[in-house]
């Protein structure tokens, strides 16, 4: 702990945690010995989702305005988004098991007809998890299934090993739209929940990961090591990946069936910051929650929060949702617009001092 406090204080906040070691404030002996959980960096937010077909967006936005506003963006491929900058991907995952194929026909694509935008369905006909916002009615993604999300960031992360920790979320969706036709997708039982695993691992070797395990170590709970420090240095965590499932408390206990922590499983849980399984913890609402979220970074717990929501800040160029993000010190903020989209305006969410990543202004 008192190697971490001196690590913070040798870097300066103005440091792009990324940038090769030179500058004054950003020696790399310094900065790789800053705690991974010291950061602070921009992510996306569904950042698997593809803008909805235009036909099929204008019959939402007929039946509700409101709600497809809310619909109204599209990210790029995940490895271009990781070129540009973002450290922290969401990913909303859908259970299709036995001989799989329930998302292959959604709703709105039959809806449409021959006036139907084309689509790749193939990687939808195969059992597994895939990667949908709303079935039937907002299923293109840049990687339709979860294993082809994941190879596509790990084939990135390789080819740039220098990167800061990445943090992959994890919805898990049950729920479908209420029309005649639409599929109701299963719950995530406890074949589908360790299927999660699998499916990571499948991808990443262990080695690439940062788990709840490798965090607790020795300690009795995952919440009393990130108390003591027990996160890896960045020297460590460079070019490696973290899991986090941000799912409602049903979800969570699913997810650790009946363990005192995290044993074994890949992913760290949203879950309260007083839980034995305590490292993680989503508080999307930066200016309500600020002093919560400082509270819950410098008690060592790894935040997320959102600089925008709904596309409300982008169509009124409101950025003080955003400014009370990076203030509130939280380790990733995550928005819709890593870039300007130029039919609402100029906003966007960067780092306010600019590059990658930065020691979070909450570090101790």
């Amino acid at each position: 702990m008192i190697a971490a406090l001196l690590a913070a204080a040798a870097v300066s906040a103005t440091c792009d945690l990324e940038a090769p070691s030179g500058e004054a404030g950003c020696a790399r002996a310094a900065v790789d010995a800053l705690p991974m959980n010291a950061i602070q960096a921009v992510g996306t937010h569904n950042s698997y989702k593809m803008a909805i077909a235009p036909n099929e967006f204008a019959t939402i936005r007929a039946a509700n305005p409101k709600v497809a506003e809310t619909l109204d963006y599209g990210h790029r491929p995940l490895p271009e988004q990781l070129d540009a900058g973002a450290r922290q991907l969401e990913i909303d995952v859908v259970n299709d098991p036995g001989p799989g194929g329930l998302y292959a026909t959604p709703l709105g694509y039959r809806v449409a007809g021959a006036k139907a935008v084309p689509y790749d369905f193939g990687p939808l006909k195969g059992p597994g998890l895939k990667v949908i916002h709303a079935p039937d009615v907002d299923y293109r993604s840049v990687c339709a299934t979860f294993v082809a999300c994941l190879t596509g960031v790990r084939a990135w992360s390789k080819a740039h090993p220098n990167h800061v920790p990445i943090l992959i979320i994890l919805n898990l969706k049950e729920d479908g739209v209420s029309l005649p036709g639409a599929v109701k997708p299963p719950l995530f039982d406890a074949a589908a929940m360790d299927g999660i695993d699998r499916e990571i691992r499948s991808v990443f070797p262990e080695s690439a990961l940062v788990t709840p395990d490798q965090v607790q170590g020795r300690r009795a709970t995952l919440h009393e090591a990130v108390a003591a420090g027990g996160w890896p240095t960045l020297r460590e965590a460079r070019g490696r990946v973290m899991f986090a499932l941000d799912c409602p408390p049903d979800q969570v206990a699913r997810y650790r069936q009946g363990r005192k922590v995290l044993e074994g499983r890949a992913a760290f849980v949203n879950i309260d910051e007083t839980s034995p399984a305590a490292g993680y913890i989503t508080l999307n609402e930066p200016k309500e929650l600020s002093a919560r979220i400082a509270a819950a970074v410098r008690a060592g717990i790894i935040v997320r929060t959102r600089a925008d929501a709904d596309t409300y800040e982008a169509r009124a160029n409101d950025t003080a949702r955003q400014a009370a993000a990076f203030a509130s010190g939280a380790q990733y903020v995550s928005t819709d617009y890593m870039r300007p989209d130029p039919r609402f305006g100029p906003y966007a969410t960067k780092l306010p001092t600019g590059g990658t990543a930065r020691r979070s202004p909450a570090a101790p």
